[in-house]
């Protein structure tokens, strides 16, 4: 065992999270948690997976249910290509390895949705077998420790930081290894403000040796952030908002929305799509959303129209969503949050 690895399952053993839902013996419910947490902190997604774990208990129930009820189970916990690749595996899970999770590394990184370093976690947590991993946390302990300089994102500075993790990852109880150093970035070697005072292999961390703790792990280059701008209509019926289901790729894919006009003018949408003319609209302020790479400036509209409900049949890519009902799907958070203002005003409205 590395002295790196010897020192920090010493700390793990008196300081490190023990008591966290997914910390069982059920590769299932590991590997469903480590996609979770990808770009997620814990206290977020524990709420999640405990209500998920409750829809969808094994790979057969995940795999067997309807994308809609899943991305539904994911609703607020963004990047939703991460539920959709989640279904997919689950299905692969179940058709191509008789519904049990693989043990073995290739045929783990072959799943969709699942890297190297992903694969390595669930097969040291749920499996004992010894790989490395590096995910955020850990690139920010080991850029800190070795003063590995750079954007891990560079070429060059990704194999350094995966040649630390190897080096580092001990032959026994590298299941707890592994936890603890994904614990250590977590709770002591923190973004910002980290607790060096605490942390179990100060002793030699280059960064701190330095005072140069900030300058690790390297800032990826700044571009400026695009903005982009969409209008979203909010088309009320009989206590009812409309919405669409969204492509099945891309931003919000497979998620239930508003409809959004780019090129089209409200009034020419109500006619075309609701039978509706001489519609009278409201404009709300716009609802600025933030993407990992750019931002969304969102014009909601309101229109109330009579009967359009009748009109306009539910088929399996719209529906009718009543305002005091359940959702037919996942629904991205911006689009929830403007949902919700709706009904707010029409029930203060009605009262």
């Amino acid at each position: 065992m590395t002295d790196f690895a010897d020192r920090l399952l010493d700390w793990f053993d008196r300081h490190g999270r023990k008591d966290l839902p997914w910390q069982v013996d059920d590769p299932y419910r590991v590997w469903v948690s480590e996609i979770m947490l990808q770009q997620t902190q814990v206290r977020t997604v524990v709420p999640y997976y405990e209500r998920f774990m409750q829809r969808f208990p094994d790979v057969r129930a995940l795999a067997d249910a309807p994308l809609d009820a899943v991305l539904e189970h994911w609703s607020g916990l963004g990047y939703y290509a991460r539920a959709r690749n989640l279904h997919k595996a689950a299905q692969v899970i179940r058709d191509d390895f008789d519904g049990a999770f693989p043990d073995n590394f290739d045929d783990v990184c072959s799943l969709p949705g699942i890297g190297r370093s992903t694969a390595g976690a669930i097969l040291a947590l749920a499996f004992g077998q010894r790989h490395a991993i590096l995910d955020g946390n850990v690139k920010r302990v080991l850029a800190r420790h070795r003063a590995i300089n750079g954007w891990p994102g560079k070429t060059a500075v990704g194999k350094a930081l995966w040649l630390a993790a190897e080096r580092n990852t001990p032959n026994d109880r590298v299941g707890d290894y592994t936890q603890a150093i994904m614990d250590l970035g977590a709770t002591v070697c923190t973004r910002s403000k980290p607790q060096c005072d605490v942390c179990p292999v100060r002793v030699d961390c280059i960064a701190l040796a330095e005072a140069a703790i900030d300058r690790y792990p390297g800032r990826k280059p700044r571009k400026d952030r695009p903005l982009r701008t969409t209008t979203m209509v909010l088309a009320v019926s009989d206590g009812a908002v409309y919405l669409e289901r969204r492509p099945p790729t891309g931003i919000w894919g497979g998620l239930w929305s508003l409809p959004e006009l780019d090129d089209i003018e409200v009034a020419d949408w109500c006619r075309d799509r609701l039978d509706a003319t001489g519609v009278d609209t409201v404009s709300w302020s716009i609802l600025r959303h933030s993407f990992s790479h750019y931002d969304l400036d969102i014009q909601p509209v309101v229109v109330h129209i009579d009967d359009a409900s009748r009109k306009v049949a539910d088929n399996s890519d719209t529906a009718w969503h009543r305002l005091d009902g359940a959702p037919p799907g996942g629904i991205a958070a911006p689009v929830q949050k403007l949902i919700e203002s709706l009904s707010s005003e029409i029930h203060v409205k009605n009262h």
